[in-house]
């Protein structure tokens, strides 16, 4: 805590008559001593360093503002103080102390017998007048009956309160008053016990059973509204507007005004307050300080200060992100750096195989848990918790398969890990369902297969018949040709013949193939558009759809499209960046 300790002009006048003009000035404080002034302070906030102490030999709360705890330059202070911020002697002298207060009541000791001149008329009483009289208005006043003179009021003392004293709900208060109220409670209890004592005169069974009804009553303590709780039956909650009372306060864990510094702003006692007890209940709260995100803050404030140190410009409240990246990057850096040193050490000399092996705690089957079992192997406190996975049934299995559904996964589809079968709630083969692929094809592709099919063997059937009526053609025209004439020449150009027969045979079964290639590919383009066309209908009645009522879509086969896919999306693709697709 720093002082600025200001002297009065009267005073260093004075001071320089006394010294004298051959000294020369006091030296103003340096920048190290500021320095010192600075640090001594913050070590008296973090509680390291003991506070300061005023002229009476009281503690100096640290935390106080400095314009609360400069003493002003008129007041002549030489070091640190409160005093000014106290209540003054000559002030408070001026005023009435607490003891004395307003009288209440009237005067019972001195009772007057007879009318007094200048008396109420009414009632008798010297302090007042009729037309102040609290009393019931007499038909005779005291006056002309000269009976029943009432006693007279205290004479009030001019009190000149100070500002506290006005507000004091306690001042003018009689503590013997409450004596009254102690005696009350105490003839109850004593009534209490004469009855009790009568019932077991009378009947002692009936006293046992009072006996365990507060046995009961004990027992289910915590059910009772204690005082200090609000109960709101609507909502079924309890708001305690009060501490527990069973709680010891920190502050007084140790009244030694030099133990352990408690801070009254914070409510936090820093240190441990009974140092030399061996087990103490509370440790202090310091620890709480370095816990959490402190040390992180800690540790990034401390870098930043080693890297503005090595030249590097950055700050910690200015660049935090920057901070925090270049912090990330040193971090990954030296564990790398740290990695590569020890794995040339261990290609260097060896000795892996020792860094691989289980804690000692494993290999001798040792641990320092306490845990104690029954003769049939049951642990004592009851058997081990099952943790639940989740609260659905796992691991069910079901026609004879030895694997759950969604356990083997092949072009996009799920099925049976035991058999490879992709249809769920299907029975299991075992082994032999692995050796067979099951290809499901849809309805719409198995009926076009097979049309194919049909119409590609009645083609080839058409063909072959045609090339045997071909051949026994030639065979019936060369057999008469080489009865008639054997001549070579004739020979050559029925060999021309049939080879020009059956070049132009081949050409034909090529093209008639290349047709049935180009229908093949027209139908199944045929049916790649219509079943584009129905998917887009399809999505457009999902998305006209409200969310919540879509249908799931997680049962559909996901396949490589066909080239005649491919084609038709790209054909009833609509491109919206033509202008004139919303014309078409």
């Amino acid at each position: 805590m720093t002082t600025n300790v200001r002297a009065s002009v009267s005073q260093i006048l004075r001071n320089k008559d006394d010294v004298g003009d051959d000294e020369d000035e006091p030296k103003k404080k340096s920048r190290e001593d500021w320095r010192k002034a600075k640090e001594l302070e913050e070590a008296r906030k973090a509680g390291t360093a003991p506070a300061a102490v005023d002229e009476t030999g009281k503690d100096i709360n640290p935390h106080i503002p400095q314009y609360i705890s400069s003493a002003p330059w008129y007041y002549g202070t030489s070091g640190p103080t409160l005093k000014h911020q106290r209540p003054q002697e000559d002030r408070e002298g001026k005023f009435t102390r607490l003891d004395t207060y307003y009288h209440k009541g009237v005067d019972v000791t001195k009772v007057a017998t007879k009318f007094r001149k200048g008396a109420c008329e009414n009632c008798g009483a010297m302090t007042h007048k009729k037309k102040d009289c609290l009393e019931r208005p007499r038909k005779i006043g005291a006056k002309f009956s000269n009976a029943g003179i009432a006693a007279d009021e205290f004479q009030q003392p001019n009190l000149n309160l100070s500002y506290d004293g006005k507000r004091d709900r306690w001042n003018g208060y009689d503590p013997s008053e409450h004596k009254a109220i102690i005696e009350e409670y105490q003839k109850v209890e004593d009534a209490k016990r004469e009855l009790r004592a009568q019932k077991l005169e009378q009947d002692p069974s009936a006293m046992e059973d009072e006996d365990l009804a507060e046995e009961d009553e004990d027992k289910y303590v915590d059910e009772v509204d204690m005082p200090g709780t609000k109960v709101d039956s609507k909502q079924r909650i309890t708001v305690r507007n009060l501490r527990i009372r069973e709680d010891t306060a920190k502050y007084l864990r140790n009244l030694d005004p030099n133990s352990a510094y408690y801070d009254p702003k914070t409510r936090s006692m820093r240190d441990n307050p009974n140092p030399e007890a061996a087990e103490s209940e509370y440790l202090g709260e310091n620890f709480v300080r370095f816990t959490g995100d402190t040390r992180a803050h800690a540790a990034a404030q401390a870098f930043a200060w080693g890297a503005r140190g090595r030249g590097l410009d950055v700050h910690l409240l200015a660049e935090p992100t920057k901070l925090q990246l270049l912090q990330r990057q040193y971090q990954d850096r030296k564990e790398h750096f740290k990695t590569q040193v020890k794995q040339s050490v261990l290609e260097k000399y060896g000795g892996e195989e020792h860094l691989k092996a289980p804690p000692k705690e494993l290999l001798l089957a040792q641990s320092e848990v306490f845990v104690r079992y029954n003769r049939d192997g049951t642990r004592v406190e009851g058997g081990e918790k099952q943790l639940a996975k989740s609260k659905y049934e796992e691991d069910v299995l079901i026609n004879n398969h030895t694997t759950v559904w969604g356990s083997y996964w092949r072009d996009g589809i799920w099925g049976y890990k035991c058999c490879h079968s992709f249809i769920k709630m299907s029975y299991c083969v075992g082994e032999a369902g692995k050796t067979v692929v099951l290809e499901v094809p849809e309805g719409n592709k198995a009926a076009s297969s097979k049309n194919t099919v049909t119409k590609e063997e009645s083609v080839e059937k058409k063909s072959k018949k045609k090339a045997k009526s071909d051949e026994s053609s030639s065979s019936s025209e060369s057999s008469s040709s080489s009865s008639s004439s054997d001549s070579e020449p004739e020979i050559r150009s029925k060999t021309e013949k049939t080879s020009k027969k059956k070049k132009n045979k081949k050409k034909a079964k090529k093209k008639k193939k290349k047709e049935l290639r180009k229908e093949k590919k027209e139908d199944k383009l045929k049916k790649a558009l219509e079943m584009e066309e129905r998917s887009q209908k399809r999505a457009e009645h999902l998305l006209s759809m409200d969310e919540r009522k879509r249908p799931y879509n997680s049962m559909v086969e996901v396949k490589e499209p066909t080239d005649q896919e491919m084609e038709a999306y790209m054909m009833k693709r609509r491109r919206e960046e033509d202008p004139m697709s919303q014309f078409l």
